[in-house]
């Protein structure tokens, strides 16, 4: 990967970096796996804002992914990897045996012409090879990860990301998860081998707020700037602190606070909580 740093033509451009997306080998996406994207706006069905900052951004295709892996023991070759604007990482084509086209993450070393396969059984632990966890060897970094056997990967899909395969013991295995998460899942739970690629995403600067306009974001407005019936912290007379910590206009903990429900029935799984530069190590109530 690489990141294109521009001359300063521009204010705008002072700052600003591309990707080069050195990986991407397939420019055109394949229509088959794609579907309409319709826009909300942030809004739910009554047209009240229910998530802030949502609205315009260029108009978009969904990549229909699979997430399960559930096309078992049949061998697919890579034919190219794929831009998706729907998500940071990048994603790849395989075209299967039997001639069925899926798009799945593309992981760090996939490239054009290599052969991947969802084994429901032990199968070589090679990049982008899928299978439960039962069967792959300790020590090792995957992605889509299952949290529920057969509901398709949901941890480990954002680019740069691994997931690390402590030990499994009994009907459990523990993962090491980017947030400095440690915690448990079924061995019958499906994951892929590699890290996910697209590592450079994480050094773009936008240098400008209409890239980020670009990509569907709206500005944001601090708590502390806004009147005290518009947010937990507005109000007060000149500048005033907020009095409390960081939060959203529905008082719900900002900035790394602890948001999770304190009686939810997967805590017990959760060995240790995420780190926060805040807070530190969540702690889960007993």
């Amino acid at each position: 990967m690489a990141i294109r740093v521009y001359n300063p033509t521009s204010p705008g451009r002072r700052n600003a970096s591309v990707n080069l997306y050195s990986e991407v080998t397939k420019k055109t996406p394949e229509k088959t796996l794609l579907k309409k994207l319709t826009k909300t706006g942030g809004r739910n069905h009554k047209g009240v804002i229910t998530v802030r900052h949502r609205g315009g951004g260029h108009k978009r295709r969904y990549r229909v992914i699979d997430f399960k892996r559930n096309k078992l023991d049949v061998p697919a070759k890579v034919i190219g990897i794929e831009y998706d604007p729907n998500r940071t990482c990048n994603i790849a084509l395989l075209e299967y045996a039997d001639g069925e086209r899926r798009y799945i993450i593309a992981p760090i070393g996939l490239t054009d012409g290599m052969e991947v396969i969802s084994g429901a059984n032990a199968v070589e632990p090679t990049v982008g090879n899928s299978m439960r966890i039962r069967n792959i060897p300790p020590g090792l970094t995957l992605h889509n990860v299952e949290l529920e056997p057969g509901k398709g990967g949901q941890m480990g899909r954002a680019a740069g990301v691994g997931v690390r395969l402590l030990n499994k013991e009994g009907k459990w295995a523990t993962l090491i998860l980017p947030s400095g998460e440690i915690r448990q899942v079924s061995l019958e739970c499906r994951a892929t081998i590699g890290q996910v690629g697209n590592t450079d995403h994480q050094n773009v600067k936008l240098g400008k707020a209409g890239r980020k306009r670009w990509m569907g974001i709206r500005p944001s407005v601090r708590g502390m700037a806004m009147s005290h019936h518009a947010h937990p912290l507005g109000g007060g007379e000149g500048r005033s602190k907020g009095g409390r910590s960081p939060c959203s206009p529905t008082g719900v903990p900002a900035k790394g606070g602890p948001t999770r429900d304190k009686v939810k029935a997967s805590n017990k799984r959760i060995i240790r909580r995420r780190r926060s530069k805040r807070y530190g190590i969540q702690r889960l109530s007993k």
